[in-house]
Parts: C-alpha cells; structure tokens; sequence
C-alpha cells in the first residue's frame, strides 16, 4: 500500500482501520481512490482534486457539503441517497498536501453506473436523476461559490469570442468565414435567452453542471436511479442549463467529435424520454418562464459548445485536450450538425415539452 497515501488517508475523521487503497477510473480531471476498511467499518472515496480545472477547491466542498446537507434533511436515507462529505480531523473539509487537495466522502455500497445513456429507459432514468436533484434543492436559498467563472455564462463566452477573433492568435480566422458565421447569426438570439436569466425571468437554483448519466448511481439489486455524485460542479444557475446539457449529451445519434456527419443529429425519441423523467420529478417546481425556455435550452447549451471548440481551434488549442491537428475544428463541425438537427426538430420538441406539463 502506497504509505503516501495511507498517511493522507489517515488525516481524515475516518472509522476503522485502512487495509487497502487503491485507484477507481481514469481519472480524467481528478485523481479518484477506494479506501477499502477491516470488518464493518465504511469504505471511503479518496480524490486529489484538479486545482488548476477547480481553483478554489475550499469553496467547491463548502458549496458540496451545504447542498448535500440539505439534501440529506429530505430523504429517506440520508447516508445512501446523497454523498456524506468526510471532513479532515482539524475539521476542514479537504486536506492540502504540498499543493495539492485531496477530500473524502462515503462510499455507497451495493450500487453502480453508467457509461452511455443508449436506450429511451435509461434517458428517463437520467431525467429521472437530475430531475430528482433539482426538486430537493428548489428552495435551497444559501449563497454558492462561483468555482468555474462563467460556466454556461454567454456573456462571458462572448467576450472571450470577441477577444479570440481579434487576437487571431493561430491565424486561422481568415480560413473559418463560414464557421464564425454560425457564431454570429445566433449571438442575438443566444443573449436575448441570457438576458432573461440576468433579469430574474428565468430564476436560477441549484444546478449540477455535469448531467452525464455516468454521474448517477443505480442501485444494483434493482437497476433504479439512487442519487446523483460528482458534485464539484455545483453552482447557482438557472436549472435548464442541466436540462439542456443533458440532451446534448443523452440525445446524440453520434460522438461528439463524429468525422461523419451523417451519424450526427438529435433523437427526438431519447429526448421524450429525457424530458419525461425530468419532468416527472421537477415539473412543479418550476414557473413559467423555465417551462416555456426548456427545449430551446438544449439549442443554448448546444450553441454554447460549438462556440467553445471552435474559439479553442482559433486559439491554438489552449484549452481542450486534441488528438490531432484539427480536432477541435471536427468537434466544431460536430456539434454544429446537433444544433442544425435541433433547430429543424424545435417545434416537436416544445410540442412534447407542452404535452407534457399540461
């Protein structure tokens, strides 16, 4: 057992003694570890969080620990229907190692998840999922940590654009007329729907910020959705950014950085399905506004990520990981065709979404 760890381990308010600690997933962003204890003593999730992707790691677990507290006051059982942050011994509620972070919660047995959301039953058990996590936090009132600034934020993203586009940093502005067109022929429309946000119209709560179905747990003796993890994301928005990154993500007849385009579009069955679940859990929590504004937020959120991998290809590639040269440019191609399918779909989709809440 590595003892660097094991001494990291031991930091924390934890019961039992460690027998074993060892590496769970890839580990894309953080760096996530199972703390296995002797006899009936609880395991552990251990992560080091990424600082350079999550700067304020204090304020991410604050904003963890507080909404999951409130969830915990509503459910039935507390310890398996949300996380329980584990705080360190001197009662912080992470550890800082040279610079880095690392955090413990609880780990919930008997339970396990998902990688692909690939039939309309697992899309309502994804609604169902968020859903469920929205309605729990819809009268949670504390102030939150902004721990990513201006995620979902069009105005910013818009700021970033405009500087990008002037600085040309990689020259290849002159090249991309087309794809920089499609930024701008929906830029009025795209900050019309922010603006409602800005104003209040579209009131913000709670909201995850990572809705992929691998981020909900399932109960394994019967396959039903239990809660929703990975919560570093957790901010104050409004709900139909989760809404609409969810179908961005469930509804997709192809990869994100499809090559072929004719793969690519939106599955209007999986987005019924989506919205179902969602709406089953969440749809009496919400006014007016949020309803009217539901489909066109997976058009927003859609929008908002072929603007990002398109300002990263003019950048020079600062930002995202790429396999190749132009990689950034096939995502942006990508995920424009989801938008198109969107677009040409968006009368069916509000149809569905007014059915629905009738």
């Amino acid at each position: 057992m590595d003892t660097r760890l094991l001494k990291i381990a031991y930091q924390f308010d934890i019961q039992g003694t460690i027998v074993e600690i060892y590496p769970l997933g890839e580990g894309f962003i953080n760096d996530t570890f199972i703390v296995k204890t002797q006899g009936d003593s609880p395991d552990y999730i251990m992560q080091r969080k990424n600082h350079h992707i999550f700067p304020d790691v204090p304020g991410m677990m604050e904003n963890i620990k507080a909404v999951t507290e409130h969830i915990k006051a509503k459910v039935n059982d507390p310890l398996r229907e949300t996380l329980t942050v584990i705080p360190a011994k001197d009662g912080k509620l992470y550890v800082k190692e040279g610079d880095e972070y690392w955090t413990v919660c609880l780990l919930i047995s008997d339970t396990m998840s998902l990688s692909k959301a690939d039939s309309p039953d697992l899309a309502y058990q994804g609604g169902l999922g968020i859903g469920r996590f929205q309605h729990l936090l819809s009268d949670f009132k504390k102030p939150l940590h902004e721990t990513i600034k201006g995620f979902h934020n069009i105005r910013w993203r818009f700021q970033q654009w405009d500087a990008v586009i002037a600085a040309d940093p990689a020259g290849r502005v002159s090249a991309l007329k087309e794809e920089i067109s499609w930024i701008e022929s929906r830029r009025k429309e795209m900050m019309d729907f922010w603006k409602l946000v800005e104003d209040g119209t579209i009131p913000t709560h709670v909201t995850h910020n990572d809705t992929k179905i691998s981020n909900i747990l399932f109960e394994k003796s019967n396959g039903k959705m239990l809660c929703m993890i990975d919560l570093d994301t957790v901010m104050m928005s409004t709900s139909l950014n989760d809404f609409g990154d969810a179908i961005r993500s469930y509804t997709n007849t192809g990869e994100e950085d499809d090559m072929n385009l004719e793969n690519v579009g939106m599955s209007l069955e999986m987005f019924k399905a989506y919205a179902e679940g969602y709406l089953h859990e969440q749809k009496d929590s919400m006014v007016k506004s949020e309803l009217d504004h539901l489909a066109f937020s997976a058009r927003y959120i859609t929008f908002e990520q072929v603007l990002r991998f398109l300002m990263d290809y003019i950048d020079g590639d600062r930002y995202y990981k790429i396999s190749y040269p132009e990689h950034n440019l096939v995502r942006t191609h990508a995920q424009y065709r989801l938008l198109q399918s969107m677009e040409a779909q968006y009368d069916q989709m509000c149809e569905i979404i007014r059915k629905q809440t009738q």
